[in-house]
């Protein structure tokens, strides 16, 4: 007689999805979908200034897409704690040969990360077909207007604050509620201006205003966003909460971050933001192979 088990965290916990961005679609749910990282940048915490030549950065894209890719993500701002803004000319002068670069290149979705509407824009008439947004349009709301007229997909990223800001203010008192509430206003923002469901990402925002507590009790109870039933993003990529807790530099965050994304999977992740793709994409591997109780082929 066959033996009854309880549903896995992947049969019960991440509902599948297809997401649309403008003349593309991508299928969630089954497998674990990666983000892959290039920070067209000078002050990025991880990797700053070594992409930051247009030609390297086109030859990583096409590496990491080479490397299995899903998602590539462009951005050409540092997020990281405490930094300034730089005018959307300097970021349209670092991202857009990079993305006139990889155009026609690569089968991979292309994503441009950044909350200005100026640079959503012209990164959208360059070839991408998402907007990974930080702030869930609290920094710039014209994006939704943008992304709902060209039919770009969104990733609403929850941030307390501002990049600038964001490490000053006082924890909060419900960091669950705050996130929900919070991306589910942004939801509602870009359903007004015509994006419809099946192209809104949610993104909890891990370090983004959140302490080393927040950060784990995020993850830990992950499936409370997934109730909102859009698909999940989630970025733990190298962090510094990670190091907080292990007490390692930001170089040294490789198993870390392996340990924190296949948390986020069992959690109802559909899709992680990654630097180091081929290592994650073992450790998804495997995550999904016993989540869905088969082989991953």
């Amino acid at each position: 007689m066959q033996e009854s088990h309880p549903g896995s965290a992947l049969g019960d916990g991440r509902k599948s999805f297809t997401l649309r961005a403008r003349d593309r679609s991508l299928e969630l749910g089954p497998v674990t979908r990666t983000m892959a990282v290039i920070n067209v940048t000078p002050d990025s915490f991880s990797d700053g200034g070594k992409f930051l030549d247009p030609n390297q950065a086109v030859d990583r894209c096409l590496e990491l897409a080479a490397q299995g890719a899903d998602i590539l993500d462009i951005g050409g701002e540092s997020t990281r704690p405490g930094v300034s803004a730089i005018p959307a000319e300097e970021e349209l002068d670092r991202v857009l040969p990079v993305l006139e670069g990889i155009r026609g290149r690569t089968s991979c979705l292309v994503s441009i990360d950044t909350y200005k509407s100026q640079v959503a824009g012209a990164a959208l008439d360059a070839g991408a077909h998402i907007v990974n947004n930080v702030g869930a349009l609290q920094l710039d709301p014209e994006v939704a207007e943008i992304a709902g007229r060209t039919g770009a997909a969104i990733v609403l990223m929850h941030i307390r604050g501002t990049p600038r800001t964001m490490q000053a203010l006082p924890p909060s008192r419900d960091i669950l509620t705050e996130i929900e509430q919070s991306l589910t206003r942004a939801a509602d923002l870009s359903g007004s201006h015509g994006i419809a469901r099946d192209r809104i990402i949610l993104d909890p925002g891990i370090g983004f205003g959140k302490t080393v507590e927040d950060n784990l009790k995020v993850l830990n109870r992950l499936s409370r966003l997934g109730k909102l039933q859009f698909p999940i993003l989630v970025g733990t990529s190298r962090k510094s909460f990670l190091g907080k807790i292990l007490g390692i530099p930001v170089q040294e965050r490789l198993l870390a971050t392996a340990a924190s994304v296949v948390m986020a999977v069992v959690g109802g992740a559909h899709i992680v933001r990654v630097h180091d793709l081929t290592e994650m994409l073992h450790a998804l591997r495997i995550a999904d192979s016993i989540l869905g109780e088969r082989r991953i082929c």
